[in-house]
């Protein structure tokens, strides 16, 4: 009954637009019938005058009109012309044939054939009149008055009227039946897909309900529609309370249920020996597990990571799994190995010396061997396999972590179609020219399109990404959208900035003030208390911009020589991937260049510049951090950077000015900073003397704004945008899959 209303709802607003059609459309096809056939009448009168002419100038010669009579008679034997008259020049009627009016005189012809409308009805019907001049070899010798039949018009209107009304009566039958059967079979196939779908994916079932047709169904759509739109207004009415609850709360609300699997070649703890036999735990310098690890607190899933700690396998179970982090287990890290030769393979070969000097631009020489290809190719393998062994069911949300792991996407992808895998490239992507030079450009840019969402820091990499796609691959980009299609597969490619998980007030308050930690670390370094105090931290990388930073400070102690016995540089480099010779060669560099700048302008004793080469722990860098005038962040080129994020979070107090490269992804969200380009080193010495000669009152305004931002726009923002574009991605996926298997059901 529904159904059948439904239909009536569209055929007889239908029947009532085709019935307006043909009543106001009936009498326009009159009138353009009579107006085409008036025309064709004063054409064949003139014709018949025209033919009558010669006859009719020797038929007026008889005085007794005899002949014209006669000529007369034979012309109105055709069964279309009526009556015929004769208008001798400057008289009356002379004459007519027996069926002409004989009321009517040649001065009533000629006004009735003037008329738009020139007709008259006479006994016999409607006739047409119309008036032709007759030539003679001597001039005019008089006009002629025809009428012709006009009944024969009235039956074709009458037959082009049945013909008009019969066309658009079978047009709606024809529209009417196919509408019935599509709508039967939409109708159909839409109820069982729509309520499969609402009541089988174990969303919210209908709360009883209303009569209109449509009701039952459109309840439990605007039902989880709702829970939707109000996740979503909350999220971006309370942008600034990002926290971990609260993305427990989406995870709960968006992604009720699901697993999520991350893989990372860094593991977010280490477990190593001590020198006393004992397991020590540490966090690596990283800020891929900066960002990422209160994530997995949060949403606890599982982590899967190279386990690379000396103490890392006594503490697994026999499934390589060991929660974390220590003493608050939240998450479990699933540790894989890896051999010596894949190690040097994968990680200091094909990713650190390939893809990484190939995405910064630092100019440096990208490495590219087979031997290293092959490994990592094996190597992401053995993780794809690990994914599909972790996951419970068909569609786990697997995040795979930076430019490790290019082909992990569509391995994983072969063996779990239905899982939505979110990839986030953790450092810049490189124009469509400088990625082309690596051997296997498309082997990686397919294994990346088996995401189903693609993640960089900032809209330019997403735009870099896309053009390279767009220039290898043969694939379909809807660039309005950001999405592309590659072998039937959809990637949506989105900017997400990362950031950092902003300290709580506990936290907070467990922190020495900026005094205490100066001092601290003043009695430790031995540097006076009247020194101004500028840092760095860092990971021995040639893309930080350390070389070029200290080259900045002894520009800063040649140009403005108050600061040399009052001013410390302390930079922070943690070791890293001191395999290759290319950081061995960059280390050495920079230790010789520390030693000069000391030799030069060190004074009592005290070095200018403190080369701290070791891994430090967070609380060590916190009070770094506090203790500071200025922090350099000084990135030749850099995805976004979190040690700028850190530094302002640190400073509750307000103080302290940050020396931002306009090359690190940060620097977009950061204008507050003092942006510099860190290869002109006359504007870096500039702006690390504005910063130690900054008013307190400009630094409080700055550091306030810098504050502001870094806490709204903290990492549980960041991984909330994330997963609420992954909620709505699975949604889709889920929807589409109800519809193809309707589909092929009807089809079979």
């Amino acid at each position: 009954m529904r159904f059948i209303t439904l239909q009536l709802r569209f055929l007889v607003p239908l029947l009532v637009v085709l019935g307006a059609a043909a009543y106001f459309s009936l009498p326009l096809m009159d009138r353009l019938t009579l107006r085409w056939f008036a025309r064709d009448l004063n054409m064949r009168g003139a014709l018949v005058a025209n033919t009558l002419s010669e006859s009719m100038s020797e038929a007026i010669q008889d005085p007794r009109g005899r002949k014209l009579q006669a000529l007369f008679g034979r012309a109105v034997l055709d069964e279309r012309l009526v009556a015929m008259g004769w208008c001798p020049p400057g008289g009356g009627l002379a004459v007519r044939t027996p069926t002409f009016p004989r009321d009517m005189s040649c001065a009533d012809a000629e006004r009735i054939a003037s008329e738009p409308d020139p007709q008259l009805r006479i006994e016999g019907g409607p006739v047409h009149v119309s008036v032709h001049d007759v030539q003679a070899e001597s001039g005019p010798v008089g006009r002629l008055v025809l009428m012709h039949d006009l009944s024969f018009i009235d039956r074709r209107s009458q037959d082009t009227r049945r013909y008009l009304i019969f066309l658009i009566a079978g047009l709606g039958v024809l529209i009417a039946l196919v509408t019935m059967v599509v709508a039967q079979l939409s109708w159909r196939g839409w109820v069982r897909g729509t309520r499969a779908l609402l009541r089988g994916e174990g969303l919210l079932r209908p709360m009883g309900a209303a009569s209109p047709e449509l009701e039952p169904i459109a309840q439990e759509l605007r039902t989880r529609l709702r829970d939707l739109e109000d996740e979503y207004r909350r999220a971006r009415t309370q942008e600034s309370d990002w926290s971990a609850t609260r993305l427990q709360s989406l995870l709960r609300t968006q992604l009720s249920g699901d697993q999520v699997i991350v893989v990372s070649n860094r593991e977010p703890y280490i477990h190593d020996r001590g020198p006393g036999g004992e397991v020590i735990v540490r966090r690596p310098a990283s800020g891929l597990v900066t960002a990422v690890e209160p994530v997995m607190r949060a949403c606890s899933g599982t982590w899967i990571a190279h386990g690379g700690g000396s103490a890392d396998r006594d503490v697994v179970d026999k499934h390589d799994r060991v929660a974390l982090p220590p003493g608050e287990p939240d998450y479990l890290l699933r540790r894989l190995w890896l051999t010596p030769e894949q190690e040097q393979g994968y990680y200091y070969g094909f990713a650190n010396e390939g893809l990484w000097p190939l995405c910064h631009v630092a100019h440096v020489r990208p490495v590219f061997r087979e031997s290293d290809w092959q490994q990592y190719r094996e190597v992401n393998q053995l993780f794809a396999d690990a994914v599909v062994a972790e996951a419970r069911g068909e569609d786990p949300l697997v995040l795979v972590q930076d430019y490790h792991f290019a082909l992990v996407p569509a391995m994983v992808r072969r063996k779990l179609p239905r899982a939505t895998i979110l990839t986030f490239w953790h450092i810049p992507w490189p124009n469509p020219e400088s990625f082309g030079i690596c051997p296997w450009r498309n082997e990686l840019l397919e294994g990346m399109l088996g995401s189903s969402i693609m993640g960089f820091h900032t809209p330019f990499h997403c735009k870099n990404f896309i053009e390279t796609v767009d220039r290898f691959l043969e694939a379909r980009i809807e660039h309005e959208h950001s999405t592309v299609t590659h072998r039937g597969e959809h990637t949506f490619v989105e900017s997400y900035p990362i950031s950092i998980e902003w300290p709580s007030a506990q936290t907070v308050a467990g922190w020495p003030s900026p005094q205490a930690c100066r001092h601290s670390l003043g009695v430790e370094l031995g540097i006076p208390a009247d020194h101004r105090l500028a840092v760095g931290v860092d990971r021995f990388d040639y893309t930080k911009g350390i070389l070029e930073r200290l080259h900045a400070v002894e520009r800063l102690l040649e140009k403005y020589p108050q600061w040399r016995d009052r001013f410390t540089f302390v930079q922070v480099a943690a070791p890293t991937r001191a395999m290759l010779e290319e950081y061995q060669s960059f280390q050495q560099r920079i230790q010789a260049l520390a030693r000069r700048i000391n030799e030069r302008y060190a004074t009592g004793g005290r070095d200018v510049v403190r080369l701290l080469a070791r891994h430090h722990e967070h609380d060590e860098v916190n009070r770094l951090y506090r203790a500071a005038d200025a922090c350099l962040v000084t990135s030749l080129h850099d995805g976004m950077n979190l040690v700028c994020k850190e530094f302002v979070a640190a400073r509750d107090d307000e103080q302290g000015v940050l020396i931002l490269s306009r090359f690190a992804g940060a620097a977009r969200d950061l204008p507050e900073a003092l942006l510099v380009n860190p290869y002109h080193v006359e504007e870096m010495a500039d702006a690390l003397h504005q910063a130690l000669t900054m008013p307190h009152a400009e630094q409080r305004e700055r550091m306030a704004s810098l504050r502001s931002t870094v806490r709204e726009f903290n990492v549980f923002r960041w991984a909330g945008r994330m997963l609420t574009d992954a909620a709505r991605w699975r949604l889709r996926e889920r929807v589409s899959l109800r519809v193809k298997r309707h589909r092929d059901d009807t089809l079979a």
